[in-house]
């Protein structure tokens, strides 16, 4: 019987930095490879891995290989999100590490939902007609082929964050609003986008199992949404809100419910721990499911007014692990 871990981690801006500038990659990598180590991850879905570039090459994740030399992911597979000139973005990229084959990969952005159509209440100047409100962040979908033959879908997904998108003339810097509508506007466009991706991997999910209803499916990733939000709520699919038992074979569930309450959090924010990173299964996937930790020992506050990157330079995000015995 095999053994199989996965694990989702947020690395929070990871990538190279200047000369004399803090943190280093150097202190990160210090702080954080050992958090790698700790997973023991057959299967990582890392988000907000920025690419490096080098004279005459191609854009890669040149930071995130170091980061994974000497762990059990040095050598591994790094199927990313990707321009159209098939470089990785300059900046948070989705990775899926593993070390099984890869049998596909795709990744998604507007192609199951489409953008949306909105004319602005609070720009200034106001909006003519309409604009365009677009998925920011695409999903990246990967299928592997598990050691005892078994296909297995990774979709790994960074939904868009709560802080509030711009409006036109209504920021005086980037942290003041000139007015409280416009802040909630913003709010709302942000919630819009969220639930845009949020559709998008529902939609994924039930395109897999429509085409194979026996399919094992893993969404993994930062959520930026709490277990009870409506975007977990959305690509968990329970049958509490569809009302279909029918469709029961189509819940997603999720793995931080076998973690004690205190525990269960990945980010600490206010005083208070949010469970803001996911992973969720489909129901043929427990028969394999052991149990899941949150490594969220040393998290800091990343609200609090000192906790500055020089001196919290470790990610903000706890990662989650499961394992899985096959």
């Amino acid at each position: 019987m095999a053994e199989i871990r996965i694990a989702t981690f947020n690395l929070e801006n990871f990538d190279e930095t200047a000369a004399g500038e803090w943190p280093s990659l150097a202190e990160r990598l210090t702080l954080m490879r050992p958090q790698i180590v700790r997973l023991r991850a057959n299967i990582a879905c890392f988000q907000e891995v920025n690419g490096q570039e080098r004279p005459n090459q191609p854009r890669s994740l040149l930071a995130l290989t170091e980061l994974l030399a000497g762990t059990n992911l040095a050598g591994a597979q790094l199927p990313s999100t990707r321009t159209t000139n098939n470089e990785v973005y300059d900046e948070r990229n989705l990775v899926v590490a593993t070390t099984f084959a890869v049998l596909n990969i795709e990744q998604l952005r507007n192609d199951l939902v489409d953008p949306l159509s909105y004319r602005r209440l609070t720009a200034n100047p106001p909006d003519a007609a309409a604009v365009t409100i677009s998925i920011e962040r695409p999903i990246l979908h990967v299928q592997l082929d598990l050691p005892n033959g078994t296909r297995l879908h990774v979709i790994n997904v960074h939904l868009k964050s709560k802080i509030p998108t711009d409006i036109p003339g209504q920021k005086i810097d980037n942290y003041t609003w000139r007015s409280a509508d416009a802040w909630a506007e913003g709010s709302f466009l942000s919630s819009m986008k969220r639930m845009s991706q949020a559709l998008e991997v529902r939609r994924l999910v039930d395109q897999i199992l429509d085409a194979d209803p026996n399919a094992q499916i893993v969404v993994a990733g930062d959520f930026n949404a709490a277990p009870d939000e409506v975007p977990v709520m959305a690509i968990r699919g329970d049958v509490e809100n569809t009302g279909n038992p029918d469709l029961v074979g189509r819940v997603l569930v999720p793995i931080e419910h076998t973690i004690p309450a205190p525990a269960r959090y990945t980010l600490y924010h206010q005083g208070r721990g949010e469970m803001l990173d996911h992973m969720l299964i489909t129901r043929n996937l427990l028969a394999h499911y052991r149990g899941s930790e949150i490594h969220n020992e040393v998290l800091h506050d990343e609200s609090a007014a000192f906790a500055i990157d020089r001196k919290y330079p470790e990610s903000d995000h706890a990662p989650a692990v499961a394992t899985f015995a096959f």
